[in-house]
């Protein structure tokens, strides 16, 4: 009855628990440790109570377990005796699928070959599941495939922080081949929602790029976020043997063809935002013959500064284009000049379309 009654405060407290034996075997985790770390057993095999996504079978004889922090902490209290603690990194397994967790372990030995484990940055922890939950979430939102109306395309997406706030999608109507490519202001989270808003909100069954995008901005100006936010979109329409696009403050479209020379795309409107009363959005419609790459960038792209400042630039990206004989081969050559050029890291979403034509 005692036993009952201590076990129903431990469950009521907002710190996780759990309490191991001697053999590192663990004998309960209370309520809030189970939300953290929702395994399939209750009690038994470390490993699978903390959701590692090693081999759990062989929690403890596997050559993992020399790095496990949550075994040393355990270890170090039982030899010792005394409190311990231990800044943990691990992967988990989740509903999502693996990913990065960290946490600080507070081990105290209760007596009679029994410890206890506190997890006292819970929140942070379960901040962390939420942020690989929104990442994984976000994955989803980018094209399935590589073929649209019988033209094949290739895309990356690279988000500096795991969440990112650049968007490419592709998609057909018909006989119609559709490409966007949104960068939304700022980074992180709030970007990464703004970009979920795009992708719900751009209208998919509108034929016209621009007035597509002049519908998202009527969408856009409903939620009344201040001046601070913004998009920039390029959208095109390919058809049988031309090009009709249209932008809003993003980078140009960029068209390689294969008769020679690079046709850089100028038209251009102001971003999508409420720094305007009534903006206006146009279109334009090009020639393209048959073998030509149609390249949308975000400026991730051309503003990635290397060691010593300078930026990736759009020439660069040009060059990259002139030497690649298909969409894909070009996003390859792309993306392996890039993390050359910025020694693999970025200060912003890396995100380019190409398109064979």
């Amino acid at each position: 009855m005692i036993e009952k009654y201590y076990r129903r405060i431990i469950d009521g407290v907002p710190a996780a628990i759990i309490v191991v034996d001697k053999n590192l075997k663990a004998v309960f985790a209370n309520a809030r440790f189970k939300e953290l770390f929702p395994a399939q057993i209750k009690r038994g095999n470390i490993g699978r109570l903390f959701c590692c996504a090693e081999n759990t079978r062989l929690c403890g004889m596997s050559a993992c377990s020399k790095d496990c922090a949550v075994r040393a902490a355990f270890e170090d209290c039982l030899y010792t005796g005394e409190d311990t603690q231990r800044r943990v990194l691990m992967k988990a397994v989740t509903d999502e699928g693996t990913s990065d967790v960290s946490f600080s372990l507070n081990v105290k030995p209760l007596g009679d070959d029994m410890f206890m484990g506190v997890i006292d940055d819970a929140y942070e922890l379960e901040i962390s599941r939420e942020l690989a939950s929104a990442k994984n979430i976000q994955q989803r939102l980018l094209p399935a495939g590589n073929w649209a109306a019988g033209h094949s395309y290739s895309y990356m997406y690279i988000p500096c922080h795991g969440i990112g706030g650049d968007l490419p999608d592709v998609y057909s109507i018909g006989d119609s081949a559709f490409g966007m490519i949104a960068d939304v202001s700022g980074k992180g989270i709030s970007a990464g929602m703004l970009s979920a808003f795009v992708k719900a909100a751009y209208d998919k069954t509108e034929y016209s790029p621009a007035q597509a995008i002049r519908s998202l901005c009527l969408k856009f100006n409903e939620l009344n976020l201040d001046e601070t936010n913004y998009v920039t979109v390029a959208a095109v329409r390919i058809d049988s043997d031309s090009i009709t696009y249209s932008t809003a403050g993003h980078n140009v479209p960029i068209l390689f063809k294969t008769a020679g020379g690079i046709t850089r795309i100028t038209l251009n409107s102001p971003p999508v935002s409420n720094w305007f009363e009534n903006p206006m959005y146009f279109e334009d419609t090009l020639a393209y013959s048959r073998g030509d790459i149609l390249v949308l960038l975000t400026d991730g792209v051309t503003e990635s500064r290397n060691a010593r400042g300078e930026m990736f630039g759009s020439e660069r990206a040009i060059k990259t284009l002139s030497v690649s004989r298909s969409a894909d081969e070009f996003i390859k050559n792309l993306q392996r000049n890039l993390k050359s050029f910025c020694g693999g890291k970025f200060n912003d979403d890396i995100t380019a379309i190409a398109f064979d034509l």
